[in-house]
This record gives structure tokens, sequence and C-alpha cells, in this order.
């Protein structure tokens, strides 16, 4: 039963700008370190780092769960390189389906949470 869908769409100019203006400030307070190590051993890392805030915002809209906070989604790759989540919050038991893209320009994710 699906609970919950969430999609998020991101330029990533915006990510670019973000970690320009702000640095590791930015960078440490939306991500996680296995994310950002994710995302700093590809060629161009903004593409990884915006890919996973829209994935963040896609599973966000979807558990519609306001006391969450960035670094309570994880968002990683799994040995044969298809996105997963993890959320640290213990009261959130469903399964998290995610879905990320990018090109040159921008960055997409859709979520869905079921039981």
């Amino acid at each position: 039963m699906i609970k919950g869908i969430g999609t998020d769409i991101i330029e990533i100019e915006r990510i670019r700008q973000a970690i320009s203006r702000w640095g590791d400030h930015f960078v440490d307070h939306v991500f996680n370190k296995e994310e950002i190590k994710y995302a700093r051993q590809n060629k161009d890392p903004i593409q990884h780092f915006a890919a996973r805030f829209a994935a963040k915002e896609a599973v966000y809209k979807a558990i519609s769960n306001r006391k969450i906070s960035w670094k309570d989604i994880t968002i990683l790759n799994d040995k044969n390189g298809r996105p997963y989540c993890r959320i640290t919050d213990p009261k959130i038991k469903s399964k998290i389906l995610i879905s990320i893209s990018h090109t040159k320009n921008y960055a997409v994710a859709n979520a869905i949470i079921s039981s």
C-alpha cells in the first residue's frame, strides 16, 4: 500500500551557488559523511550533491513529517549503483523507494513510501 509520494527537481546551478557561497557549512548542514564522500569521488560532485538534495526533498514530501532534518535522511547507492534511502528516525518503519536522475542542468528525484 502506498502511503505517500514525493517529487523534486532542482537546478544544478542553485546547489553550485549555495556551495560557492557557504562552502562546507552548507554541505555539512545538508549531507551526511557518506553522501559527501560519494559526491566528491565523482568528476562533478555538484551534480551528485544536487541529486541527493532533490532525493531528500522528495522523501521529505512523501513522508510528510516536518520534524525530520536533512541529516535524518541519507541517500546512498547499493553495490549495483541503485539509490536507496536510510532514515534515522526509528518511528518511520515504512519502505522507501527512490529514483534519481540528473543532467548537466537539472536533478530530479521521486520517492514512494509504502507499507
